[in-house]
């Protein structure tokens, strides 16, 4: 038996702001903080031992690993992955979402955010919000940088990485991960094999430990820790 926890990062000061942020790499709202030292507590009534703690490149996503190992009383390495980043969200990064439904349509905006396979238009390289121009980023090379991405392009960076770095460990190893929205729905969709309009639906709440228990390598149950916040599976 083995565990996989997944936690969306608590709430960051652009979700606060309601824009879209992708891979702009902006830090905890006080209320993420909360969520975040929440999360510890829950996970650490669940008295697991972790032995392996994964987040993405992204402020939001280590700080709020960092709070949960306090609450652990866990300090183990932090292993950080690009792969595991937010969506890119290509020329809407920055752009308050409810002024882009006024100006684009609620419809069409749904369709950015949620469709399988549909792309943003690129951002300008010279944008500020480009990842080449954020200090994070000077690790990855550029050929690597996206300058929008689809879910369907978040999905195939998330799971080749948990394909080659992680799926080994699955059966004999507990691993938490603290990532984002669009990357842990990816996880999700391969992990429950989800079609693609199903992963649309799939809502992923900030700051709630997704607990899932595998045996002989597959997943025997699945549950929201905090249950007052806990949003639909579509599984278990």
């Amino acid at each position: 038996m083995s565990y996989l926890i997944l936690v969306r990062h608590g709430q960051s000061i652009w979700n606060l702001e309601n824009k879209f942020t992708g891979w702009v790499d902006v830090d905890l709202a006080e209320n993420g903080k909360l969520e975040a030292k929440k999360a510890g507590q829950l996970i650490k009534q669940e008295q697991i031992e972790i032995d392996l703690y994964y987040s993405s490149f992204q402020l939001r996503a280590k700080n709020t690993l960092q709070i949960i190992q306090k609450e652990l009383g866990q300090f183990k390495e932090i292993k950080s992955a690009w792969e595991l980043n937010e969506r890119h969200y290509g020329a809407l990064t920055g752009l308050n979402k409810d002024e882009i439904k006024k100006k684009l349509g609620e419809e069409k905006v749904h369709q950015f955010r949620r469709s399988w396979d549909l792309r943003p238009e690129p951002l300008d390289k010279k944008n500020q919000y480009h990842p080449i121009n954020i200090e994070t980023y000077k690790e990855i090379p550029l050929e690597r940088i996206p300058d929008t991405e689809s879910l369907k392009d978040t999905y195939e960076r998330v799971i080749k990485f948990y394909n080659k770095e992680m799926v080994e460990y699955m059966n004999n190893k507990n691993i938490l991960i603290s990532a984002h929205g669009n990357s842990i729905r990816a996880l999700c969709k391969h992990l429950f094999r989800l079609d693609n309009n199903e992963i649309s639906k799939l809502e992923i709440p900030t700051g709630n430990p997704l607990l899932i228990e595998f045996e002989n390598n597959k997943i025997s149950s699945c549950k929201y820790l905090d249950q007052e916040r806990a949003k639909d599976l579509l599984v278990f």
